[in-house]
């Protein structure tokens, strides 16, 4: 282990030895308090990410509304919404080499599967009351009040939805073993990032410090990042625009799929996308919001099954293959029966095939009387 050292105002040099952290909870307590150190000017330094936490010892579920089968050391979102899910290990902990990195993934997949927003609200809204903070000052001042406190938690949601999470592995040393494998995965990995954080810690004479270092980063995994980074939200003229290029059948269904949107449901997101625009109907009844699909300017609408199952009455299997049995009895090319735990695409040429997006559009108003016949009695 090596030092560093610190000149004082009064010209004293103090020479600082590397200690090791006293336990993993010491470490992990650190974090919590001062999410800086995780270094987000390294992880991009045009634009630093900020971190909020939303919970330490998170719990993961393994199944649909199962309990927690793992547990997360840390949940933070940064600035964009994007969730960032931190596993701490001290180098004396032989797990840091490989079996961390297996447990991350677990807690990654299964997170986008099985965490629905408002979990992570409510985590974020327990961590506050243990502080004695209001949540919305804390998102206010968090967002420097340049963006809705809605609007950000949409983006977490999108976020999770679309894969678009990060994956950080913190020690006071990060072996060669983990700094090789955090570098394949981040670079064969999109939209998913992986980094390791190294922070180590040097003390004299009753100072601390503690130094972060960031692993992971390539030029190739940069270039992939970049390109499929978060742009502006888009537009009705923009996405039109855009969706034109896969022709006239794609614009009109499209179109009669927003002018739909408009009519029935409580409002429409825009997605953030620099490659594919996007937006996303949304309705709220009975406490609970429902996003039924996304449309995209590459022709094709994603139908949200894996998402609205946490909601009445689609928590019933019998009720989303009811859907599916809509949409499949005009597509030629069928979904498949486990499409109704997924996030299954359809082209907008293939709804065309249903009298011109009609028949696509009446399972979409089925689909609101149930939740109206569910939620309102």
């Amino acid at each position: 282990m090596g030092g560093i050292f610190l000149i004082q105002a009064d010209g004293k040099l103090v020479e600082m030895k590397e200690e090791r952290y006293k336990s993993e909870d010491v470490f992990q307590t650190i974090l919590a308090d001062y999410p800086n150190l995780l270094a987000g000017d390294q992880i991009d330094s045009q634009k630093p990410r900020r971190w909020l936490l939303i919970a330490r010892e998170i719990s993961v579920p393994a199944q649909e509304s199962g309990a927690g089968q793992w547990s997360l050391d840390h949940l933070f979102v940064d600035q964009d919404g994007i969730p960032t899910l931190v596993e701490v290990k001290r180098s004396t902990d032989t797990r840091i080499r490989r079996e961390v990195v297996g447990q991350m993934l677990d807690y990654a997949a299964n997170a986008v599967a099985y965490w629905p927003l408002e979990t992570i609200r409510d985590h974020f809204g327990r961590t506050c009351e243990a502080h004695h903070v209001d949540g919305d000052q804390v998102l206010r001042e968090f967002l420097v009040e340049t963006h809705d406190i809605e609007e950000f938690w949409q983006s977490v949601k999108t976020n999770l939805q679309a894969g678009r999470v990060r994956m950080l592995f913190v020690a006071d040393q990060i072996p060669p073993e983990l700094k090789r494998i955090v570098e394949f995965l981040n670079q064969q990995m999109d939209p998913a990032e992986v980094l390791a954080v190294e922070l180590r810690q040097y003390v004299s004479q009753g100072l601390r410090t503690l130094v972060p270092r960031v692993f992971g980063q390539t030029a190739e995994a940069e270039r992939r990042k970049a390109a499929s980074g978060r742009g502006e939200a888009w537009t009705e003229d923009r996405f039109f625009e855009a969706l034109q290029v896969k022709g006239d059948t794609a614009v009109t269904i499209g179109r009669k799929i927003y002018e739909w949107s408009q009519r029935n449901m409580s409002r429409i997101w825009w997605g953030h996308g620099l490659q594919f625009g996007s937006f996303v109907p949304e309705l709220d009844s009975g406490g609970f919001t429902y996003q039924p699909f996304a449309a995209y300017t590459s022709g094709q609408v994603n139908i949200y099954f894996q998402y609205f199952r946490t909601r009445p009455p689609f928590e019933a299997e019998e009720k989303r293959r009811e859907l599916l049995a809509l949409l499949n009895s005009f597509l030629p090319k069928k979904l498949p029966a486990e499409a109704i735990n997924r996030q299954p695409g359809i082209s907008m040429a293939d709804i065309a095939k249903g009298e011109m997006g009609l028949t696509f559009l009446k399972a979409f108003d089925w689909f609101i009387d149930e939740i109206k016949k569910e939620t309102q009695s």
